[in-house]
């Protein structure tokens, strides 16, 4: 039958409330993976290029999935689109932008820079299940995404 198959999630959320949120929307969900966190642009791009403290690819590996808030310090989401999608070995990430920003002009940013999907974060915990729960329907039940694009590569 159809197994599901455990993915690697990369959070990229400068806000522990929102993180944990997702955490747990996660867990609430039973979608089967295994989630790692940062805080930042700048850490978001040294955990997809290996980088300094993200150089052990068993501790820090590469993501199937990465949720993408636009709005952090350092180095913003939208930046940090940029450049996941202009590096070759990284562009083929999906990538939900998963963020509190409405703004017209952020989700057009954001598809023509290739984003998969762009959600506005919901207010409330009840809300955020039940996106967390739409998008491990989509992208884990219907979506046929081979994981192992790019993760030959260590």
């Amino acid at each position: 039958m159809n197994q599901k198959k455990s993915i690697v999630i990369l959070v990229a959320d400068d806000d522990a409330d929102d993180r944990m949120m997702t955490q747990e929307a996660l867990e609430e969900n039973n979608i089967i993976n295994q989630i790692k966190f940062v805080e930042d642009g700048v850490d978001l791009i040294n955990y997809l290029r290996r980088n300094g403290k993200f150089n052990d690819t068993v501790v820090f590996p590469r993501p199937d999935l990465i949720l993408l808030d636009l709005n952090m310090p350092k180095v913003d989401g939208r930046e940090a689109l940029k450049i996941i999608k202009s590096d070759a070995d990284l562009c083929k990430i999906p990538i939900i932008v998963l963020t509190t920003s409405k703004s017209d002009v952020d989700i057009v940013k954001s598809y023509d820079l290739d984003v998969n999907y762009f959600l506005p974060k919901p207010v409330t915990f009840t809300n955020f299940i039940e996106v967390i729960r739409t998008i491990g329907q989509y992208w884990f039940e219907i979506v046929q995404y081979n994981n192992q694009i790019g993760n030959n590569k260590s």
